[in-house]
């Protein structure tokens, strides 16, 4: 059975009367033109329909733009509402839990809370912004603005299962580093989500909690590893959403759920006190951030990045037409799904539209070893250094395992035993070849862009699956690797939709640390093609 998401009207809704008041001005004046132009006689007939066709959607242009700009404005006035106590943050806060548990019970996203915490917080906030806040409280850039992040994101108090039966009991016992560097920007958590067990996988589901549902379709995955902060975001339900990504994890779901996510470079962000990491490791495995708009990436970037934020260049400002284009047509990878027609039109579309209004059309990148992604990757999971099988379990056996679950008598999901399988008896990837041919692209793509080029990429062969066919589609999530392996900075841009209402999109992909290409390019992209595809509507 399907659910719809409600509408919302948990959080400050925007002044659209008085989009609408601007919208009728315009009509208005075009219809007293209209009347003027239909006493010239009928000769003028044609050029009149052409004319209404013109201000009609010229009319639709000036509404879409009028919108985003308020809810652009809304977002980064959240803050600034709060120093200014023009809003509370216990509002904000209570806002957010509001609608958490009116969407939660169809999405199944939230799994820990600590909201009477969090309130206490925030009114913390609002009596220190209240006597006047203190030079260093003044800095922290988001003060009293509550968050939420995945449940292998450690903090203190929280379960720490990462979706595990055998650690369905274990708490933590700190904070991540990235969770206290966001608490050291003023961030309230708020809640922990949904993941899948052990993490790699293409849907949010475990043995311990459940699985996470897309807010666009309900029998569709809302991708993974970060598939229920997604699923949040496009349902209003979270005002930040901290992810991890080491094959996709942060823009995958993004792309399923049709918001914006960001992977900076790797290397950036520290990992101490996610997925069982201690910090510091030489690894492809990096946090980020899903976002509605694509103006809030870059200030919470920062903040994860802490004394490294300078090496992604955030602050530069980029022209838009300075920026060199290419674009991927396909990988051609065979152990990956064709493109669908959809996810091709949508690259065509952004080609076109960049040519049309940018200056120089982009042009088409190829490379032999894009035809090996999931290889790549794989090769490079092999390098990193969590020990999956000891996670599992004490000595686990693939084939066992396999038999307990077709007995009913395994704890752990089929993709789970199906990694296993992988890792203990499928043949290893070519080091040397691999290597090889790492070193080969890298060098290829980025001499090609440089400190000034972007590479537009497919996110996956089509939209959001239907639950449990990943199983049949294992490595359909390799365009996303394939970024992880290469160790460079991406961004996930939703474009609109397919012809079935699920959200389409591409990847941005840029020489590393060059971060701001990315955002620069997704932020064009945004006001071109509309943004973010929310689940449900504002109420007014």
């Amino acid at each position: 059975m399907l659910y719809h998401i409600p509408e919302t009207a948990a959080l400050p809704h925007f002044d659209c009367s008085k989009i609408y008041r601007e919208i009728r001005v315009s009509h208005k004046s075009n219809e007293d033109i209209r009347k003027v132009k239909s006493s010239t006689g009928s000769s003028d007939m044609a050029k009149e329909k052409k004319s209404t066709m013109t201000t009609i959607l010229n009319a639709m242009v000036l509404y879409c733009r009028l919108f985003l700009d308020r809810v652009i404005d809304f977002v980064f006035s959240l803050y600034w509402k709060i120093k200014a106590k023009e809003l509370k943050s216990e509002q904000l806060v209570r806002a957010v839990i509001n609608r958490i548990k009116e969407v939660n019970p169809i999405l199944k996203a939230v799994v820990t809370d600590r909201y009477e915490a969090a309130l206490e917080e925030a009114r913390e906030v609002d009596r220190l912004v209240a006597s006047g806040l203190s030079d260093e409280d003044a800095k922290k850039p988001f003060l009293g603005v509550p968050f939420t992040t995945k449940e292998s994101q450690e903090i203190k108090g929280f379960y720490n299962t990462l979706g595990l039966w055998s650690r369905r009991n274990t708490v933590s016992t700190e904070d991540s580093e990235a969770v206290a560097l966001m608490k050291r920007a003023g961030a309230i958590p708020l809640a922990a989500t949904n993941l899948p067990e052990l993490l790699i996988w293409q849907e949010t589901r475990n043995p311990v909690y459940g699985m996470t549902n897309n807010p666009h379709h309900t029998g569709r995955s809302p991708g993974g590893s970060s598939g229920a902060e997604a699923a949040l975001t496009a349902s209003y339900a979270t005002a930040i959403s901290l992810c991890s990504d080491i094959g996709g994890s942060t823009r995958m779901p993004a792309f399923y759920c049709g918001v914006f996510g960001h992977h900076p470079t790797a290397g950036t962000t520290s990992t101490k006190g996610v997925y069982l990491r201690k910090g510091g490791e030489e690894t492809m495995f990096c946090l980020g951030f899903i976002s509605k708009h694509v103006e809030d990436l870059q200030p919470l970037t920062k903040v994860i990045a802490g004394d490294k934020a300078e090496l992604l260049k955030l602050d530069r400002e980029v022209d838009i037409k300075d920026i060199k284009f290419y674009y991927l047509e396909s990988a051609a990878d065979p152990l990956v799904s064709p493109l669908r027609k959809e996810m091709r039109n949508a690259m065509r579309r952004v080609v076109a539209r960049v040519g049309e209004k940018v200056g120089e059309a982009p042009k088409k990148y190829s490379h032999d070893g894009l035809r090996y992604m999931y290889r790549l990757w794989a090769y490079c999971m092999d390098k990193e250094p969590d020990d999956y099988e000891q996670m599992y379990g004490q000595d686990p056996n693939a084939f066992v395992e396999l038999v307990k679950k077709m007995l009913g008598m395994s704890r752990h999901c089929l993709f789970t035993i199906c990694r296993l399988f992988e890792l203990q008896y499928l043949p290893k990837v070519d080091s040397k070849w691999a290597e090889n041919t790492l070193k080969d692209i890298k060098q290829d793509l980025f001499s090609k862009l440089g400190d000034n080029g972007v590479l537009l990429m497919p996110s996956a062969p089509h939209a959001a699956p239907f639950h449990y066919s990943c199983l049949l589609r294992p490595f359909n999530f390799a365009y996303f690797a394939i970024v992880n392996a290469l160790k460079c900075p991406a961004t996930q841009v939703p474009l609109g939709t397919n012809s079935i209402g699920l959200p389409i999109g591409i990847q941005v992909l840029a020489a590393p640390y060059n971060d701001a290409l990315c955002l620069t390019v997704a932020k064009y992209l945004e006001k071109e093609f509309g943004g973010s595809v929310m689940a449900c509507k504002v109420k007014t």
